[in-house]
């Protein structure tokens, strides 16, 4: 099965705004079929600075957000609790991990493996134009890790990113 380019999005917002603010726009994304949810999850830093997990009917009471965990899940995914990004959570504010399929680029995926290729790479092109040297390499890193480059595809990115 051809799958889509994987992504995700950390979020923070204050209490509980993610049903009124972000749930909306996700359940339109989701209703466009532009992307499949693959993960929605949810954490808040509560009072004495513990990072919690937090069920999703809390955080979204309506089910704006039609969502049940695909059974072709892909592994390796992240996990909400073990996310560094949460670190600077403020007390009393809240986080999602919304993790997504790019369903619209999965017939260009069905054909470049039918020609033989695969999908090598797949890169968000940040805001302000660039990255630096160590994320770039973190994420090389995790590549290689979930399987996704070799060890010779890996050592090449490396060569190419130390030498930009």
């Amino acid at each position: 099965m051809a799958v889509g380019p994987v992504e995700y999005l950390v979020v923070t917002f204050p209490g509980g705004r993610f049903a009124d603010a972000i749930a909306p726009v996700l359940a339109d994304a989701v209703a466009s079929e532009a992307v499949r949810i693959l993960d929605l999850a949810f954490a808040r830093r509560a009072a004495g600075g513990a990072v919690e997990q937090v069920e999703r009917g809390e955080m979204d009471p309506q089910g704006l957000v039609p969502f049940d965990p695909p059974d072709d899940r892909p592994a390796g995914l992240p996990r909400i609790t073990e996310l560094g990004a949460l670190e600077g959570l403020p007390e009393g504010s809240a986080a999602a991990l919304i993790v997504w399929e790019d369903l619209w680029s999965v017939p260009l995926t069905r054909v470049a493996e039918e020609a033989g290729g695969r999908l090598l790479a797949h890169e968000k092109v940040p805001a302000d134009g660039g990255d630096d040297v160590i994320t770039l390499l973190e994420r090389l890193a995790d590549l290689k890790q979930r399987g996704i480059l070799t060890d010779e595809e890996f050592s090449a990115q490396k060569t190419r990113i130390l030498a930009d």
